[in-house]
């Protein structure tokens, strides 16, 4: 019996794949469950429908990706970071602070997409920023002793 399973199912495959199923399986445990629905040509449309769909937005997802990696690799921030008479640093720079100052200037970009070591000294980076699984974006950090 050919099903269309509607979420993961362990040993038979993952969501929205058709698979070809003993029918007391489908019955007694994939459709009871709510797992999986028969593959009648309504429900093979209905996911050849969402399948073009899910492919359209992800390419239209990683055009954005695109476009915004040609924006940031522009964009040169400037940090302080607090420093003593010898040159000890107080603190260090995060991508809490990298991610606020790409707000100020209209990029919002989660902080958890940030690449960046924990800066503790003066002078020039360049930090990676993941936009999307194929796209990454580079920005220039220049951090300035206060």
């Amino acid at each position: 019996m050919k099903v269309v399973l509607l979420a993961d199912v362990r040993g038979c495959g993952k969501k929205g794949e058709v698979k070809e199923v003993s029918g007391g399986y489908a019955q007694n445990f994939l459709i009871k469950n709510g797992l999986a629905k028969a593959a009648d040509n309504a429900a093979l449309s209905m996911q050849a429908q969402k399948d073009s769909s899910d492919k359209f937005h992800k390419a239209q997802a990683l055009q954005e990706a695109k476009l915004l990696k040609e924006k940031l690799d522009k964009v040169s921030l400037t940090l302080e970071l607090k420093c003593g008479e010898n040159g000890k640093s107080y603190g260090a720079i995060t991508n809490k602070e990298i991610a606020e100052k790409l707000a100020n200037l209209n990029f919002e970009i989660d902080k958890k997409k940030i690449l960046c070591p924990t800066i503790k000294t003066a002078g020039t980076f360049v930090i990676e920023i993941k936009l999307h699984s194929e796209v990454s974006a580079k920005i220039k950090v220049i951090v300035e002793a206060k």
